[in-house]
């Protein structure tokens, strides 16, 4: 079996109303994205997607479209789509950066691997260590009421886990997770993410004000460069995860060398794949780190994708901190024929061939932005 091309293809899918989020980042409205096609001379198609996003990566729908068409397909037309470390090399080589994009392709390789042997991806990956993957679903830095209606929503839903994004000004983050942990009760387990907001004195003050609120972690409290300050933020009160510190196996290694964080947040698209998540994950499992899956509020083919990492990697510890594999709830379209099932609790595991999802042509046609 060859590759005879990969096409890609944008798309620009809404947030449903009610469920736009806020983040230090920005606000998040429209995700344009990209759909990416592997076609093989035997006729099996895979399925990746790209979660791209120009404040996060520096990628966009465009720029996927143009690296896929001018150098990744190029590169791997002609190779066995199954032999994955050898696309991986063919791509770093073809192509520096672009983790998303990269991730989406690979994506891809293992939705046809997985059918070419007729078995789950997550066969391939080792076999499932879960039959279900722990999830919560997220609250943007709203102002308290609209979190506080959030967080009842999701709590109506039977979600058990909730994080409340922070890092705007520590005495509005505080009241905002303080509303949420008020309306949750003692019982409900949260985090926060400040995705890089916070300097040092605001992750200070904020970790003293928000440690009475007994969360399981906070999330990225400063910039990546900034390892030597959250080691000390560490000895505040919550644990602290690292997400935008770790992109690669050697940022893994620097967090784990500097004792930066107590969790690190791994997932395909920011690490490039799901060969670069393992990795990462193996590093992280030496250094006595436990593993988190992360996210960039991806469609179905990504979440499907990430659903069976976290089934097949032991040190992606999602019954302690729950995944965020909540994408699909948040859009108006997955792009899928049928969902994937994501709770409210937790996310099955799909167990047919490949990545086990098809794709919702229509829909595809709905969203597309090219035409």
């Amino acid at each position: 079996m060859k590759i005879e091309k990969i096409e890609a293809i944008p798309v620009s899918v809404p947030l449903k109303a009610g469920l736009t989020t806020k983040t230090a980042h920005g606000d998040h409205i429209t995700s344009d994205y990209a759909i990416i096609r592997v076609i093989t001379d035997d006729g099996i198609v895979g399925l990746g997607e790209a979660t791209v996003s120009a404040i996060w990566s520096g990628e966009t729908s465009q720029s996927t479209v143009a690296a896929v068409d001018a150098f990744l397909s190029p590169a791997l037309r002609g190779m066995d789509p199954t032999r994955l470390h050898s696309c991986r090399a063919v791509m770093d080589r073809a192509l520096k950066a672009n983790p998303f994009t990269k991730a989406a392709v690979e994506m891809a390789l293992w939705d046809v691997a997985g059918k070419a042997a007729g078995v789950p991806v997550h066969q391939l990956l080792g076999g499932k260590v879960r039959d279900r993957i722990r999830t919560k679903m997220m609250i943007g830095a709203f102002e308290p009421p609209q979190a506080v209606k959030l967080a009842e929503t999701f709590l109506g839903w039977g979600v058990t886990c909730l994080k409340v994004k922070v890092g705007i000004d520590p005495i509005g983050d505080f009241a905002r997770v303080k509303a949420v942990r008020e309306v949750a009760g003692p019982d409900i387990p949260m985090t926060v993410d400040a995705n890089c907001g916070w300097d040092v004195p605001a992750a200070r003050l904020a970790l003293r004000l928000l440690t009475p609120l007994d969360l399981l972690v906070a999330e990225q409290p400063l910039t990546p460069a900034l390892d030597d300050a959250t080691r000390e933020l560490r000895t505040i009160g919550p644990a602290i995860m690292a997400d935008e510190s770790v992109w690669t196996a050697i940022d893994a290694m620097r967090v784990c060398r500097t004792q930066a964080a107590d969790v690190i947040s791994l997932y395909p698209g920011k690490n490039g794949g799901l060969l670069a998540s393992i990795e990462i994950a193996h590093i992280a499992a030496a250094a006595g780190l436990p593993c988190h899956m992360g996210s960039n509020l991806e469609l179905g083919i990504a979440s499907a994708a990430m659903i069976h990492l976290a089934a097949a990697v032991p040190n992606i510890k999602s019954e302690r901190f729950p995944a965020d594999i909540l994408g699909p709830k948040y859009h108006e379209s997955d792009l899928l024929t049928s969902p994937l099932d994501l709770g409210p609790e937790s996310a099955g595991v799909p167990d047919t061939p490949g990545l086990g999802i098809d794709l919702d042509e229509a829909a595809l046609a709905r969203f597309r932005v090219d035409r």
